[in-house]
């Protein structure tokens, strides 16, 4: 059995193995999430081994012309490498069409961060024909640079080791590489080490695998997977799947889809975090690490989901009170499908895509427009995208957690009008059943204060490279949404059905105020629609 090949982490609910009505319905499975297009081709396969061929012998050009740079004699600046190692799906092996690649460049100790890898590398990227849409992003958690190369997305982070010398051979495993690194380098490094870890953890590999590739494919379609967004990104998803891997080590995967809504339908979050080995503490390194038990801010987190390698990190520390009501909302939903599905339904029952628009009848609307082109809106709009989390968050301060917020993970681009691009995200917004709400709060919900506050954090962005940057906030109905968001949503564009339900809802719209910028630019006005809300 697959549980004797491997140690396991606390003990097992069940080791019963397959019964013939599972492996019949792990093939059902399988064939729904092939015409999903969840595999790639031989022929996309084959593209990104050549992605990352070229990005190999760039980055090797890039290290050797820094050594030449600082003066090393000849033999060190051909022995002068970087290592780049693929992590995230592609190495726990769940990407499909489409996917980006998360790569980690891993140079040598005289290779730096902030100018030689945003600075030298960003200019040899810009420069080279096959790579569009680059952008650095170098004030995230773990800094990276975005680009698309030969039409395949890349996340490129950056860790500089110890070594004057890169082996090709270089073990990341090795804890002793971690001596000495700042906190980012750190988290950069352990893309690679988590993923790896995952994979050593888990009893049967093509079984998680499976019920990975299923999971996130769920996740995509219910809206609750985006990091950025406050809800779970992949490497979050992945270890609660290895998790029910652990709980279950000889089950296929239909039967661990299935334990995995049951699992976490029932899980006791914020007090039992979810961890596929003990955590390690290492006084010698002293890098933090995640443990409730001696860290009081720990225990702060809603929805600790903790990676396996040193140094142990939440993978969810942007989970808020509103995303994780949505999140539990959501692996209930999936628990009730896959209940359906035992009865006789079908899979694609646990797939019916979640409707957004249809299940709130007023939202706050966050448009995002620069006349720079798409290039530079895809920037700012990244920026604006990490901050709204923090708006939700607001909300739910303001409103002492009586307006309920659920934010949408994806945005909506508007037609340009020549330079002038806009996307526009969207925050949906209902109030708690009429039974748990305080009667002091039946009244409106004033959120001007709540809005000038949002704006100006928006507005404390660093990186301003584009002359007309412009954010409104303003508060909309369902049967007021803009447009291009219906055509997206419904080709024809008809209006959407209402459905009753409990909502917030606008009194007659504010004018729109300024708001503090970096730029004086009087003639790229930031504005803020503010609104006072109702429950209706």
């Amino acid at each position: 059995m697959a549980s004797q090949s491997k140690p396991l982490f606390g003990e097992p609910i069940s080791l019963a193995g397959p019964t013939p009505a599972d492996h019949e319905s792990t093939a059902q499975l399988e064939k729904l999430l092939r015409e999903a297009g969840l595999y790639e081709s031989p022929e996309e396969s084959a593209v990104r081994e050549e992605v990352l061929r070229d990005l190999q012998g760039i980055v090797d050009r890039w290290v050797k012309h820094l050594t030449f740079q600082h003066g090393y004699p000849d033999t060190m600046v051909n022995e002068a490498t970087a290592l780049l190692v693929p992590f995230g799906s592609y190495s726990l092996g769940v990407h499909g069409r489409g996917s980006d690649i998360d790569v980690l460049v891993v140079g040598p100790s005289y290779v730096d961060r902030d100018h030689d890898f945003f600075v030298v590398l960003t200019g040899v990227l810009a420069e080279t024909e096959a790579v569009t849409h680059l952008r650095p992003v170098p004030g995230a958690r773990a800094p990276v640079m975005k680009m698309t190369f030969r039409g395949v997305q890349v996340d490129l982070v950056y860790a500089s080791v110890g070594l004057p010398v890169v082996p090709r051979d270089l073990d990341l495993s090795d804890r002793s590489l971690l001596r000495g690194l700042d906190h980012a380098t750190a988290r950069s490094l352990n893309g690679v080490r988590v993923a790896d870890e995952i994979l050593r953890l888990v009893p049967d590999a093509g079984a998680f695998r499976t019920a990975l590739r299923c999971v996130k494919h769920w996740a995509k379609e219910r809206g609750v997977y985006s990091n950025v967004a406050g809800f779970l990104g992949g490497v979050s998803w992945a270890i609660l799947v290895a998790r029910v891997c652990q709980l279950y080590p000889n089950a296929a995967p239909s039967m661990l889809v299935s334990r995995f809504f049951m699992v976490f339908s029932q899980w006791k979050w914020p007090t039992t975090p979810v961890m596929l080995c003990d955590i390690e503490h290492d006084a010698e390194l002293g890098l933090p690490v995640w443990d409730a038990r001696t860290n009081p801010r720990d225990r702060s987190h809603l929805m600790a989901v903790i990676t396996p390698s040193y140094p142990c990190m939440n993978s969810t520390y942007n989970v808020s009170q509103a995303t994780l009501r949505v999140i539990k909302e959501q692996i209930m939903a999936g628990h009730a499908a896959c209940q359906e599905i035992a009865c006789g339904r079908d899979w694609g029952a646990l797939f019916q895509p979640f409707q957004f628009f249809r299940a709130h009848k007023s939202y706050l609307q966050v448009d995002v427009t620069l006349a720079g082109g798409e290039d530079g809106l895809r920037e700012w709009k990244g920026w604006v995208e990490s901050r709204l989390r923090h708006l939700v968050a607001k909300v739910y301060r303001d409103t002492s957690g009586e307006l309920l917020c659920h934010p949408h993970p994806h945005a909506y681009n508007a037609e340009p009008r020549g330079l002038q691009c806009t996307s526009s995200f969207f925050v949906g917004l209902s109030t708690k059943p009429q039974q748990q709400q305080q009667p002091r709060q039946r009244g409106q919900f004033d959120l001007r204060a709540t809005m000038d506050e949002f704006m100006q954090d928006v507005y404390a962005y660093e990186f301003w490279r584009w002359p007309c940057l412009e954010l409104a906030v303003s508060h909309v109905r369902r049967k007021d949404l803009p447009s291009y968001v219906l055509q997206q949503i419904r080709p024809n564009g008809h209006e959407l059905k209402r459905k009753h339900g409990n909502d917030g809802s606008s009194s007659s719209p504010s004018s729109p105020s300024s708001s503090p910028s970096p730029a004086d630019d009087d003639s790229c006005p930031r504005s803020s629609s503010r609104a006072k809300l109702n429950p209706s």
